[in-house]
């Protein structure tokens, strides 16, 4: 396959980035119906649930970086909570000692990304948009009810993950042909799947929690055994937030709170700082960026939690002091041990931005690919497995309980940077999320690459790949071999991947609003989308 990152610059009036390029154009149509970056995000958020359900689906959750025009920042978030009946002893006496991964038990959080669309269609209208739902749907509906193209992706992962799938209600019927792995380019729909958005651009969103097709959902779910109730889709709520942010030399740079692991990525791009490294794609750049993303999960890992569990002030660990002591204990020349957490994912990133100001950096994530496998027969919805991240171990940070909030991988960002420029910026890729996260800002604004180089560039993840369970460094065959063989004198557990673009490595996607107001925006390689705009 021929990689090109897919680039799109000087526009006035608005720009999109998405990981397909048909949900890139139900953004563009939005802005050239007059809807504002919020409105497109909405429409796009819909419109890849329908051509790319692999990689998310409106059965998960989701969190938005909203700029808007005077500057203010805010995190709408839509973690679900895990059902009332999701109990430890629920687990246990399934006969499980650990939550499994994939069919009807493993879905047991309320879809969250609905809940957000609610507050993002309140912000839009905030911002003087005024179309109306049944448009910014109408995309989407048509792709689901008249068939998408299976991308080369799809069709990997369905080969992949279809040996996991025998419990996952309804995902044969949606995602095989005849029995057998689509081929790429094959024809699917998801019929029910189009009733349902049809439905709810005409009652609205809420419906989905609190009416006809909340009703349907909680009925499939009682139906295939999940420990989601009716009642815990009705009493769901999403909120707005203030975003996590610290102030480096380029800017503030903006991410979601918890329980998203926004924290760790900050924390990366606040260390590198620190290290005044001054050549990109040299061993003080990649080692740097390793070894606090190393510093950044320890963190993490012991303090990111359910919100309502968080009793420090997470400030704390974006002040100067904190960081300034964590930079001293980097070596600089050799690497730390590291015995790395992780976790797959099953996630997109999506950027818009407007002439108005506003910009948006929205994730959108079924947790693993396909996500519970599980598609509900009555509206076609595939539903997360997020909740899998909870622990039956009730000493544990993330211990499983009724109404609690799992930890979320996703993290969108968001940068407003001293020479005035405003960039949303993020990935896919599970723990590898802050660390490509930081390798596209520091090509892009430490050292001033352009934007289409940044995301085209190989890059690296310490930990897990999908369907491994090797605790190393991975890197794409198109690293500088005098590099690697640094990097290796140094202490780094290396493989070097055989693909030069690898999909381990997130799909990463930027727009920027520059201060003369034009739009650029940018989309990974990797993927199967790109950026546009008017």
């Amino acid at each position: 396959m021929t990689n090109v990152t897919l680039h799109s610059a000087g526009h006035r009036r608005g720009v999109v980035a998405a990981p397909h390029m048909a949900t890139v154009e139900d953004g563009c149509a939005i802005l050239a119906e007059g809807g504002n970056a919020i409105e497109a995000m909405l429409a796009m958020a819909a419109s890849i649930a329908a051509v790319y359900p692999h990689m998310n689906h409106i059965g998960g959750d989701g969190f938005w970086l909203i700029r808007e025009p005077s500057g203010r920042v805010r995190a709408l978030m839509g973690a679900g909570r895990a059902g009332s009946r999701a109990t430890p002893r629920f687990y246990r006496d399934s006969g499980h000692d650990e939550i499994p991964a994939r069919g009807p038990l493993a879905v047991l959080t309320v879809p969250g990304a609905m809940a957000a669309w609610m507050l993002a269609q309140d912000a839009a209208r905030a911002q003087g948009g005024g179309l109306p739902l049944e448009l910014l749907l109408s995309a989407a509906i048509k792709h689901a009810r008249e068939g998408y193209a299976v991308t080369r992706s799809q069709a990997r992962l369905t080969a992949d993950k279809l040996p996991e799938m025998d419990k996952a209600v309804g995902f044969k019927k949606a995602f095989l042909v005849e029995g057998k792995v689509p081929e790429v380019g094959a024809r699917l729909k998801q019929a029910k799947f189009a009733d349902a958005l049809e439905h709810l651009a005409h009652a609205g969103l809420d419906d989905f929690y609190r009416g006809d097709v909340g009703r349907e959902i909680a009925s499939d779910l009682e139906h295939i055994g999940s420990p989601v109730t009716r009642d815990d889709l009705e009493s769901f709520q999403a909120v707005v937030n203030e975003p996590l942010s610290v102030v480096t030399q380029a800017g503030t740079v903006y991410n979601t709170p918890p329980p998203t692991q926004g924290l760790a990525s900050l924390i990366i791009l606040a260390l590198f700082e620190r290290l005044r490294v001054t050549h990109a794609e040299s061993f003080d750049h990649i080692h740097g960026l390793v070894e606090t993303a190393k510093r950044a999960f320890r963190v993490r890992d012991r303090v990111i939690t359910d919100p309502d569990r968080i009793t420090l002030d997470l400030g704390s660990f974006l002040q100067p002091g904190f960081l300034d002591a964590e930079s001293e204990k980097i070596d600089r020349k050799k690497a730390a041990r590291w015995p790395m957490p992780y976790g797959e994912s099953d996630t997109i990133w999506m950027g818009a931005g407007d002439s108005s100001g506003l910009v948006v950096s929205y994730i959108q994530s079924l947790y693993w690919e396909f996500g519970s496998g599980c598609v509900l027969p009555r509206t076609g919805i595939l539903m997360q497995n997020r909740g899998a991240s909870f622990s039956l171990d009730p000493k544990s940070i993330n211990a499983l309980a009724p109404g609690r909030r799992p930890f979320h991988t996703l993290n969108p960002a968001l940068a407003s940077l001293k020479d005035g420029r405003v960039m949303a910026y993020g990935t896919m890729g599970g723990d590898g999320q802050p660390q490509s996260q930081a390798a596209v800002f520091t090509r892009y604004v430490t050292f001033r690459q352009s934007l289409d180089k940044a995301l085209d560039a190989p890059r690296w993840l310490l930990g897990r790949t999908w369907g491994s369970a090797h605790t190393n460094l991975r890197m794409e065959s198109r690293f500088d071999g005098s590099l690697i063989d640094r990097l290796i004198s140094a202490g780094h557990d290396i493989v070097v991947l055989d693909e030069a673009y690898s999909d381990t490595m997130g799909h990463a996607g930027a727009v920027v609003l520059h201060p003369d107001g034009s739009l650029e925006g940018g989309h990974d390689p990797r993927a199967d989308g790109g950026a546009a705009g008017l």
